[in-house]
């Protein structure tokens, strides 16, 4: 089976020095994978590689491919890597407030912020919708508009949009961002159900989002993979210390990593 992430050497440089350095990465379909790192390491630029937003700088020779092609119509790309990140959350909290749960999920068929008039949806869409919300336990969201939705209740619809195409991975960007504790437990648990359907690519800074599935950890520094491999060797003090640039004692329970010393 070909990888979900192939990258090759890619350097991705806006003009003014590069931002991502020399980036090699492999993920395998079923590789669930926390890629994890400081605010400014890199994370952000990376997620915009995952998604086409940008390109690599044609300078340096590199190999990018996903799901083993190197060219993807954007919209093709979406059906096969669920993309979920804070500003497509925050487009639907701002600008689509009179919109119900269903149809943000349904919207996800067309990738707009509405359900237009001359969008047909068919009964098997319809169905595809309610199963998704099922899966992610919003079905009594269905008809409240997302105006009334808590920032955790918005957050699974719209996963549950990116479900509706049945993705082969869920590309994740800080996902308990703006939660509460209770919440963030909550979204961690369902997050960790969801890895039974999809393989789910991770990027965080918070290693409490790291659930037991998770067998491989990427960790950036400085635009670069200081180091990658297996989460019991990488996550550790010596490393995460290293890349947050502070002392860090890490903790594992019942494969759950938590930080000693935060306080």
């Amino acid at each position: 089976m070909k990888p979900i992430i192939d990258f090759q050497h890619i350097t991705v440089d806006y003009g003014m020095g590069p931002v991502l350095k020399d980036i090699t990465l492999w993920i395998a379909a079923g590789e669930h994978t926390v890629i994890l790192g400081a605010n400014g390491s890199g994370k952000s630029t990376l997620m915009k590689l995952f998604s086409h937003d940008i390109y690599p700088s044609s300078k340096y020779p590199y190999r990018k491919e996903i799901f083993g092609e190197e060219t993807w119509s954007i919209w093709e790309l979406k059906k096969r890597l669920g993309i979920i990140t804070n500003d497509l959350h925050s487009i639907f909290a701002s600008q689509s407030g009179q919109l119900s749960g269903l149809d943000l999920v349904l919207s996800g068929f067309y990738s707009a912020l509405d359900i237009l008039s001359y969008m047909d949806i068919s009964p098997e869409q319809r169905a595809k919708a309610v199963e998704a919300m099922a899966l992610l336990e919003v079905t009594h969201l269905m008809h409240t508009p997302v105006r009334q939705m808590s920032t955790g209740q918005l957050r699974r619809c719209v996963i549950a949009r990116a479900m509706v195409h049945a993705p082969q991975a869920l590309l994740l960007d800080e996902p308990t961002s703006g939660l509460d504790i209770k919440a963030q437990r909550e979204f961690v648990a369902l997050i960790q159900r969801l890895s039974t359907e999809v393989t789910i690519i991770l990027i965080t800074h918070h290693i409490e989002e790291i659930f037991p599935e998770i067998a491989k950890a990427v960790l950036l520094k400085d635009g670069k993979i200081y180091k990658t491999g297996n989460k019991a060797v990488i996550l550790n003090s010596e490393n995460l210390s290293h890349i947050f640039d502070t002392v860090l004692r890490i903790g594992v329970k019942e494969g759950k990593y938590y930080i000693e010393n935060r306080y």
